[in-house]
């Protein structure tokens, strides 16, 4: 017979330090309207994927002339605004920006790139219409 407590010795299964869903530097959710983007001196931006015109991916040229820059560097263009995120790994960053699946997007300190496949560590928004 078996019984209906649970068994206490049972561990849950692991989580992997790397897995995107507990990545702090962004989010996903397939129902996402908007992209929430914190930048780096702290202001909060809601980006509508209405006005999302497209997104360019690069090599950092700040490598040039800083060897220890982020590799990765992105430009987000909205109707409003232009949004550049530097770090590694930003390919993923891109599929879901192509998919309207990336809930959310913020910096993180450059020490977790031990941890994580995909690190920002920099996000600045710059408005581009006078009247926004």
């Amino acid at each position: 017979m078996k019984s209906n407590q649970l068994n206490s010795s049972e561990q849950p299964p692991a989580t992997s330090a790397s897995s995107p869903r507990d990545n702090p530097c962004f989010g996903h959710d397939p129902n996402a309207a908007a992209v929430a983007v914190l930048t780096d001196d702290g202001i909060s931006y809601l980006l509508p994927f209405a006005q999302f015109l497209f997104a360019k991916r690069t090599a950092n040229p700040a490598l040039e002339n800083e060897p220890e820059a982020p590799p990765d560097k992105m430009s987000i263009h909205f109707a409003g605004a232009e949004v550049i995120v530097l770090g590694c790994g930003l390919e993923r960053l891109e599929r879901w920006l192509q998919g309207y699946e990336l809930s959310f997007v913020k910096s993180a300190d450059s020490r977790l790139g031990a941890v994580y496949d995909t690190l920002i560590t920099s996000v600045i928004l710059t408005l581009t219409k006078e009247n926004v």
